[in-house]
């Protein structure tokens, strides 16, 4: 027997992934055009002003001599690696937006559609594997560039991304033993309908988490797996025309996908502070959902500005100071705030 389709939800879903893949790929192309402008003040020079007013076509120009740049693909590569490398890194990249909720349910032609693609159960587990997927995109494109500084880069990135994945992992266990779910849609409703954000309960584990997202997506002080003094460009030396576009979209995007995660499980997610969310969507309707929307926005773009800040205040890690402080430090403080939290939560439960 056949199953009926639902057909409206199947539409709903494509509709909301190609909204979700298109402002993601906006926001990368913007990101890039941000962090000119804020090296540019932080510098005290102006940054790009030339394409259109104000310079705002100047991602858009970027994006064109990319694509009409010459592709070259050395003569002892491994063709079909080579390609798949940038591919899988921007694949995995966009991924990661599946299960994160932007916004509360709105109802549109007598249906009430979720503004999540999908609402996981094992939403958090979904996000690092698919991060620990990422790394192939890396290994896979170095390795077939066959270039001894590529495939230093893609060592280096492979070790440390390794590395950071065990504090971060460590100190999100300690955020699910205080919200006893694994699913993003019911951490962001537990901090919507509690008193404070979990960035209050676990300072410590945000600021874990933090540094490992910086690691994650190889920004500075931890980008030795491109470092252009040392290794050209590390992964992606060989690269040109759009694979490297693909690589360097990839990171971008990233950064914006650990922002949202970090605003979803540490800062309430879409919640807007001080706000009875429920009274507001009585008195304005679906418009409270646009609020929401923004409100997350605004606290991803505030992480993004955090990621350029640093990357033009902090110098570049050595290599030893990265993996010291990943395993010598990090680790047995995620260890040490793990137990800590689960003898606090076992002492107020008795």
């Amino acid at each position: 027997m056949l199953l009926a389709i639902d057909w409206p939800f199947i539409i709903e879903k494509l509709v909301l992934i190609l909204i979700v893949v298109m402002a993601s790929l906006g926001i990368a192309m913007y990101t890039t055009f941000a962090e000119r402008k804020v090296a540019a003040i932080l510098q005290d020079r102006r940054g790009p002003n030339r394409a259109g007013p104000f310079g705002l076509l100047q991602p858009l120009a970027d994006g064109l001599k990319l694509f009409f740049k010459e592709e070259i693909i050395p003569n002892f590569s491994s063709k079909f690696l080579f390609i798949l490398g940038p591919s899988m890194a921007m694949l995995t990249a966009i991924m990661t937006s599946a299960v994160i909720p932007w916004g509360d349910k709105v109802h549109f032609f007598d249906r009430d559609i979720s503004l999540q693609i999908a609402n996981v159960d094992v939403g958090i587990l979904y996000v690092f594997g698919v991060l620990s997927l990422g790394v192939y995109g890396i290994m896979i494109g170095s390795w077939a560039s066959n270039n001894k500084f590529s495939l230093m880069g893609g060592l280096r990135a492979a070790s440390q991304i390794i590395s950071y994945e065990l504090a971060m992992g460590i100190s999100l266990i300690a955020l699910i033993l205080i919200t006893g779910d694994l699913s993003l849609k019911e951490i962001v409703l537990q901090q919507q309908t509690g008193n404070w954000w979990n960035v209050a309960y676990q300072p410590l584990g945000f600021l874990i988490f933090l540094i490992c997202a910086f690691a994650e997506c190889n920004r500075t002080p931890f980008d030795l797996p491109e470092a252009e003094n040392e290794l050209i460009g590390g992964y992606h030396t060989e690269y040109s025309s759009m694979k490297l576009g693909f690589y360097l979209f990839a990171e971008y995007i990233n950064m914006f996908i650990s922002s949202a995660i970090m605003a979803t499980l540490f800062f309430g997610g879409y919640d807007i502070p001080f706000v009875n969310e429920q009274n507001l969507q009585n008195s304005i309707g679906q418009w409270a959902v646009l609020l929401q929307v923004l409100c997350f926005l605004i606290k991803i773009a505030a992480f993004l500005f955090l990621f350029m800040w640093v990357r033009w205040t902090i110098p570049r890690f050595r290599y030893d100071q990265l993996m010291n402080l990943g395993w010598k430090i990090l680790i047995p403080i995620a260890l040490v705030n793990m137990l800590a939290t689960g003898g606090i939560l076992l002492f107020l439960n008795k």
